[in-house]
């Protein structure tokens, strides 16, 4: 069955996720134009030329040993800590001009410091299947963007990538 535009955008925010080198969450995210065309695209990890939080050594005897600090912070702590470049915040660096996006497509809602960088680009709508930051959220639409969340957009494309 052929998936609406805005599941269509999910599940491929949900694909990007799977790159994502933090070991705290996988995030995706899609940018696209007001034709329905992609934009950028962007994932959460950490800046060019360090190493990844989740690359695993096979010679040292613990776990992640390139693991920045906030990367066993519960979700939401220790932001100050954590190396990683949110997925929405790597989508506008990969983005030719942020005055043609329209709509950006994430498979989490973005966090309060990603919705300010998105309020100063074109971009009128956010659509996610998760809330994550309700203050955000509150700032997006007091400024008169519209904030879609369609809960079930990415269930069968997690089963398909066991994500």
């Amino acid at each position: 069955m052929r998936p609406d535009h805005a599941t269509y955008f999910i599940r491929m925010a949900a694909l990007v996720a799977t790159r994502a080198t933090c070991l705290r969450r996988a995030v995706g995210a899609v940018l696209v134009n007001s034709r329905r065309h992609v934009l950028a695209t962007g994932y959460n990890g950490v800046a060019a030329g360090r190493p990844h939080c989740n690359h695993h050594d096979m010679f040292e005897p613990v776990g992640y040993p390139h693991a920045c600090q906030g990367a066993t912070a519960p979700s939401g702590q220790k932001l100050d800590e954590c190396e990683a470049i949110h997925a929405e915040q790597n989508a506008l660096l990969q983005c030719r001009n942020v005055f043609d996006i329209d709509t950006c497509y994430v498979t989490v809602s973005p966090c309060i410091h990603c919705v300010k960088l998105l309020l100063n680009t074109s971009c009128k709508r956010i659509v996610t299947p998760a809330l994550y930051d309700q203050r955000a959220a509150t700032l997006w639409t007091d400024s008169g963007r519209e904030l879609v969340i369609i809960p079930d957009a990415i269930t069968q494309v997690q089963m398909e990538l066991d994500i």
